[in-house]
């Protein structure tokens, strides 16, 4: 994952190798370089490029830090840039609710089944919490089977209605049943189709307005890129999610959608989901995620070490002005 997102980030802070400090000139051209990167990692251009004038308005704004190089310096701006880019930090789920209801959202194949387990888990392990499982995709008898499958293996009950053909009773009715066996959260996992249309939209808008969900989570497979972060854009205008969870993020993504995503529909990445175990969710933290998209984390720490030596210097050097003398 960012394999070659990377590799291009750091071959363009190598433009800043040997240069003795930050100028208009390298800048600019480091800059280009970071924002063809990004372009080639799936970003949106208008996104890229807005990053990038960030970027070289802050490198430009720097105070000249003689322990570290400018190269140093460039690594530190581009990663809070990117953890910005990327919510700045983490969302915890909200679970003060009781039941707290949890509504999962999503296109068919993004691995929201999937995601409702781990997430089951999670909140159980993690969290010491209840869960019930919801199957209320009425369409696949498939996902109702991988649901009861998933339930089994974490040891968390699954409320299913195989015969009954309307999602809405089967979420509401499923509410009821946690609220009389005193499950605390209850994890609705909705139908999903292989492509946006107004069947699923409506169903999934429906069972939301019926339940009225504490949180709302989008679950999008990392690997579509751009398409990702429109098909976001839409379940966003329909269902105003709470949050978005990126899966297949072990996957050979360019990483287009998990820098994209939070720009275009302004809610927060709260989980990101790696393989088939159980066990394999994350929650997202921006800045780590900066930090392992430039593998450079300890030049991070370098960087805002000799910041604050710097700025303890110049306060010290006011000091002594600010010092009337001695008569």
């Amino acid at each position: 994952m960012f394999d070659n997102l990377s590799e291009r980030l750091e071959s363009a802070f190598k433009q800043l190798k040997g240069e003795g400090r930050i100028n208009e000139i390298n800048v600019a051209t480091t800059v280009k370089e970071i924002r063809r990167a990004l372009v080639d990692a799936d970003v949106n251009y208008k996104i890229a490029k807005e990053f990038t004038d960030k970027v070289k308005e802050k490198a430009m704004g720097e105070k000249v830090l003689t322990s570290i190089s400018p190269g140093q310096l460039m690594v530190k701006i581009v990663k809070d840039e990117l953890a910005e880019l990327m919510g700045g930090k983490e969302e915890e789920i909200n679970l003060n609710n009781k039941p707290t209801i949890i509504l999962i959202a999503g296109l068919q194949g993004s691995g929201k089944t999937t995601f409702s387990g781990k997430l089951a888990n999670y909140l159980k392990t993690s969290k010491g919490r209840n869960p019930l499982l919801v199957a209320a995709d009425i369409y696949r008898p498939a996902a109702i089977d991988q649901l009861q499958v998933l339930g089994e293996q974490i040891k968390v009950p699954v409320y299913t209605e195989p015969e009954n053909k309307n999602a809405v009773q089967i979420a509401q009715n499923a509410i009821a049943e946690a609220k009389k066996n005193g499950n605390s959260v209850v994890i609705i996992d909705t139908a999903g189709r292989l492509a946006i249309d107004e069947v699923m939209m409506k169903e999934v808008a429906d069972i939301k307005a019926a339940v009225q969900p504490h949180e709302i989570l989008f679950v999008v497979d990392s690997m579509t890129g751009q398409d990702a972060v429109n098909t976001a854009k839409t379940f966003n205008d329909r269902l105003d999610f709470s949050g978005v969870v990126l899966t297949k993020m072990d996957g050979d993504t360019r990483g287009g959608a998990a820098l994209s995503i939070k720009y275009i529909v302004n809610k927060p990445i709260k989980f990101v989901s790696m393989g088939e175990k159980l066990d394999t969710l994350d929650v997202f933290y921006p800045e780590r995620m900066a930090q392992r998209i430039l593998g450079m984390g300890d030049i991070t720490t370098l960087v805002e070490r000799a910041q604050a030596q710097f700025d303890d210097v110049q306060a010290k050097k006011l000091e002594k002005k600010d010092t009337p003398k001695q008569i």
